[in-house]
């Protein structure tokens, strides 16, 4: 799927990578679509990246299945306990940055991950994440994305990503899988 031309059939939101800048692209507009993992899809425009979600596929030509907006699930004990850290690798392992074709956790992104008793029946998840470089934008949408998704995992009752800078991101924090994926083994 990744490399193919396409022309936007409709306007969509999109999010222009790596300011983080929210924008409209109009219908008729061309682009490449250079990725598209975790949902969301990375497209090459005369002017440079942007991020288009799932809910605005059908923008680039894909049938979106409309989804309904999750009705509020209780938290109920019994799915609390069952709230594991592997879960929660497990889910994060579905965000990308969208510029790199490797999840966040195996780039290294994932600094630390704590699960606590929340204040109801439920479990607080607190991530702490970088990113590859201190000046990208998109930041938010990624932190956004980790959460939304550790929030899905049944028992889960708030979860907090927390952007931080120490130490450094480097490449040596890539893991094998990931290094093998970007071709650097």
């Amino acid at each position: 799927m990744t490399h193919r031309e396409i022309t936007l059939t409709r306007d969509c939101k999109a999010v222009l990578i790596p300011s983080g800048e929210e924008t409209t692209l109009a219908a008729g507009s061309p682009a490449i679509i250079t990725q598209a993992l975790g949902g969301t899809y990375t497209v090459a425009l005369q002017t440079g990246l942007a991020r288009i979600a799932e809910a605005d596929a059908d923008a680039l030509g894909f049938e979106v299945v409309k989804k309904e907006a999750p009705a509020p699930i209780p938290v109920d004990p019994k799915d609390a306990a069952k709230v594991t850290e592997d879960a929660v690798w497990a889910q994060l392992k579905n965000v990308y940055d969208p510029e790199i074709p490797v999840n966040i956790v195996d780039l290294g992104l994932v600094y630390d991950l704590i699960l606590s008793e929340g204040v109801g029946k439920g479990v607080a998840v607190n991530v702490k994440m970088t990113l590859t470089a201190p000046g990208c934008g998109m930041g938010p949408t990624i932190a956004a994305d980790a959460r939304g998704r550790i929030l899905t995992i049944p028992g889960v009752e708030s979860a907090e990503v927390k952007l931080v800078w120490s130490p450094p991101w480097n490449q040596g924090m890539i893991s094998e899988a990931g290094r093998m994926k970007l071709g650097m083994v």
